[in-house]
């Protein structure tokens, strides 16, 4: 079977999942507490006629499965909705385009964090089997793999934020992506770094990447712990195999043995990882966003289940489901570049 036969296979079916996670969702949605007409009007006095007549426009006077298929024609020809409770009138594309740049930057720097020292410390570990490098490495990660992601942001926030100071400074800042008094640079991409490159505001760069350090830090440490586990683990199998003896054997170096015939073999399983790691990251770091303050597509999720923001809610979810599908068939994909055994 060809690539693209394969590609397309796995998009179609691709499409049931698709359909299925949305109409979990819509049907859950519906019976969420909280009433999205009422989050729309303004607090105080209700109008029972506006709430009427508001409530039959947005169509929740329908019966739930007329609903639910005026939902799947409208995201059918490109119609997500919009929001009517945070930010009113805002179409819920344009919406998660505005929030997705933060968490992206935030789940981008985070992987790659957490791949490049997650890799290289796994391959440490494997190679030192039950000596004392491989269960320091291995009690740091079972650290990591135990911590809520929440608590851990909440202790750096305490020692690095607060206990720790220099002049009554704090090392590092808690909350928010930028400093108060900082204007956002011209909006372009909707990607801060990119912005302020462009405009050649460049102290709003550093700024930026200062804010992000306590966050990045703590998803990437968390992250960290399942891949240095896959990674060990895969090594040690691999390194059990007959062509590892057979370059040994022949004399080649330790190094070359190791990072020649085993890590790439070895990276097949931890490329998994990887993947689906970076499609939870980018579809939203709910806690951590909310820990830190960043107001990204985390923040975004929330406002949409506490306002009953129905149409914000589902095209979230589509989202996320369409990034979950597109990360996994990449990183099918990226196997039989490691892999050439692996034929489609």
């Amino acid at each position: 079977m060809s690539l693209l036969k394969y590609i397309i296979r796995r998009l179609l079916v691709a499409i049931p999942v698709i359909f299925g996670v949305m109409t979990l969702v819509f049907v859950l949605s519906r019976f969420m507490p909280g009433d999205p007409v009422l989050a729309y009007l303004p607090e105080g006095k209700i109008n029972w006629d506006l709430y009427e007549q508001l409530y039959q426009q947005l169509g929740l006077g329908d019966p739930l499965y007329i609903q639910y298929f005026r939902y799947l024609g409208d995201i059918m020809v490109g119609n997500w909705g919009q929001s009517y409770s945070i930010v009113r009138g805002m179409p819920v594309w344009d919406l998660i385009m505005l929030k997705l740049p933060r968490t992206a930057d935030i789940a981008i720097f985070s992987i790659i964090i957490a791949a490049a020292v997650g890799i290289k410390t796994g391959v440490i570990s494997a190679t030192h089997r039950n000596k004392a490098k491989d269960t320091i490495l291995r009690g740091i990660t079972l650290l990591g793999v135990a911590l809520p992601v929440f608590f851990l942001g909440m202790l750096l926030q305490y020692t690095l934020g607060y206990m720790i100071r220099i002049d009554d400074v704090a090392l590092f800042p808690t909350t928010g992506f930028k400093t108060i008094t900082y204007e956002d640079p011209e909006l372009v991409t909707g990607f801060r770094i990119i912005d302020a490159f462009l405009s050649g505001e460049y102290y709003m760069i550093w700024d930026y990447l200062y804010h992000l350090i306590l966050p990045v830090f703590c998803l990437a440490f968390i992250s960290l712990a399942s891949i240095v586990r896959q990674t060990r683990s895969s090594m040690l199998e691999i390194l059990e195999q007959d062509y590892i003896r057979t370059a040994r054997a022949k004399g080649c170096k330790e190094r070359d043995v190791i990072n020649t015939h085993a890590k790439k073999n070895a990276m097949i399983p931890v490329v998994t990882i990887l993947g689906l790691g970076f499609g939870s990251l980018l579809t939203g770091a709910v806690l951590t966003e909310t820990t830190f303050g960043l107001a990204g597509m985390g923040e975004l999720l929330i406002l949409s289940i506490r306002n009953s923001d129905y149409w914000v809610l589902n095209g979230l979810v589509f989202f996320f489901a369409l990034v979950f599908i597109s990360v996994n068939l990449i990183t099918d994909v990226i196997y039989g570049v490691l892999d050439p055994r692996i034929r489609y």
